[in-house]
């Protein structure tokens, strides 16, 4: 399975409606496209969040990702992410046994 760190730094004052984006529309557009999401963590005084999404399908991660961003689901978020983020960093992981 290959799993994807997000973390963004979000402008400033726009981390409830974030959150609440994420939460309600890009979660469930996630996962409608066959991802799975660990978790999310914020560092409000940073204005930080980073989340972890994962892909375990045949086509690879990075083929499912280029599916999710042409996806309906995707296409019908009420706001573009992008709004609120000021830097963005992206880090493909593979899961190694404790």
């Amino acid at each position: 399975m290959t799993s994807q760190l997000r973390i963004y730094r979000i402008k400033s004052g726009e981390m409830d409606a974030f959150i609440e984006l994420w939460r309600e529309h890009i979660v469930p557009a996630r996962r409608a496209c066959g991802f799975t999401v660990a978790g999310a963590w914020a560092t409000l005084e940073r204005d930080e969040f980073a989340w972890v999404v994962s892909h375990d399908g045949p086509e690879g991660f990075e083929a499912a990702e280029r599916a999710y961003y042409a996806s309906p689901e995707r296409a019908a978020l009420p706001r573009d992410p992008a709004e609120y983020l000021e830097h963005v960093e992206l880090r493909l992981m593979q899961a190694v046994s404790p």
